[in-house]
């Protein structure tokens, strides 16, 4: 692998794998990023504005071959809180549509990445890093799934999974996400001995002095503060639940503030709780516009993120692997 390591971001997000690769001080270049949502884009450049050169550039001559690629295509498609279709409703059915190739969902972009690598030619990456919900391995979903590995075995890679809590490095949110890791020509990639961290204390990601705006109003989350079932509002204690693309509406979490008053989670603290320093926050807020009482696009952008640490132990243990 070279020096400065050169990576490809499909459906990049706001860009944590690269925040990872930063936060390890490893030279990383950044060959190509695609993402489709026009506010994630602006967050990612504002974040890595020193980095991006703003000019007339030529492909000719560009070397286009990244060491990872890392895609974590869309997962509402294959996600239990996702859009999967109701119980009513025409031409719908509860598991949803999947990632079936040529169904049009967004999920079923994932082939897109397999089209990309078989037209790389004769070069391949080194490594392919797929992120996505633990749903991918439901009854339903699981055939795709399975299909993946199948077509990336025929690239030329061995592939192993994992389902990693954020919990295990270090962040007190609940998310479970199954990871793939293909590697090209090589031996299968082992998660049991990534490094994991104690979970933190959850006091270390909360705001002091949080205004009253992320105060809970609405009649119906605060009626079901403490329920159970589909309609809930949990209070969260120890850790918070899986960060999403919306606070303000249930199944919500809390904070409990006392004297019956309660509030949602600011935009800062789910960027913390997914592993995003203050400064990557600051720089993303700078570009965005608040929506109403709140930035919605920083709730969505760290709803749909994948939590640093987890990519910092995987480039841990791969940098290690090519070093020895």
């Amino acid at each position: 692998m070279n020096d400065t390591i050169q990576i490809l971001e499909l459906f990049g997000g706001i860009g944590s794998p690269r925040c990872a690769l930063r936060n390890l001080n490893i030279p990383t270049k950044a060959i190509d990023y695609v993402e489709i949502n026009e506010k994630a884009v602006r967050s990612y450049n504002s974040m890595f504005r020193e980095e991006l050169e703003y000019k007339t550039q030529t492909v000719v001559g560009w070397n286009l071959k990244p060491d990872i690629l890392i895609h974590g295509s869309p997962c509402q498609d294959m996600s239990i809180a996702g859009h999967q279709g109701k119980a009513t409703g025409d031409g719908r059915i509860n598991r949803g549509k999947g990632s079936d190739e040529g169904s049009g969902t967004r999920s079923s972009l994932m082939w897109e990445t397999i089209h990309i690598i078989e037209n790389m030619g004769e070069w391949r990456p080194r490594y392919v890093i797929w992120e996505n919900v633990k749903n991918v391995k439901s009854k339903y979903m699981r055939p795709n799934f399975d299909r993946y590995m199948v077509e990336m075995e025929k690239l030329g890679y061995t592939n192993n999974y994992a389902v990693l809590d954020a919990r295990e490095f270090g962040l007190p949110q609940a998310r479970e996400r199954v990871f793939t890791v293909s590697v090209l020509n090589g031996e299968k990639f082992e998660f049991d001995d990534l490094i994991r961290t104690p979970m933190r204390n959850l006091q270390e990601f909360l705001e002091d002095d949080v205004p009253d705006i992320y105060d809970v109003t609405q009649p119906s989350v605060l009626a079901c503060i403490g329920e159970k079932g589909i309609r809930r509002a949990t209070v969260i204690k120890d850790c918070a639940y899986t960060i999403t693309t919306r606070q303000d509406r249930t199944p919500a979490q809390v904070i409990d503030r006392g004297d019956g008053r309660y509030r949602y989670l600011t935009e800062r603290e789910c960027w913390r709780l997914m592993g995003y320093t203050d400064e990557d926050f600051d720089r993303a807020k700078a570009v965005q516009e608040r929506n109403g009482k709140y930035y919605k696009a920083l709730y969505d952008q760290a709803g749909n993120s994948i939590a640093v640490p987890i990519f910092e132990s995987i480039f841990r243990k791969i940098i290690l692997q090519e070093v020895a």
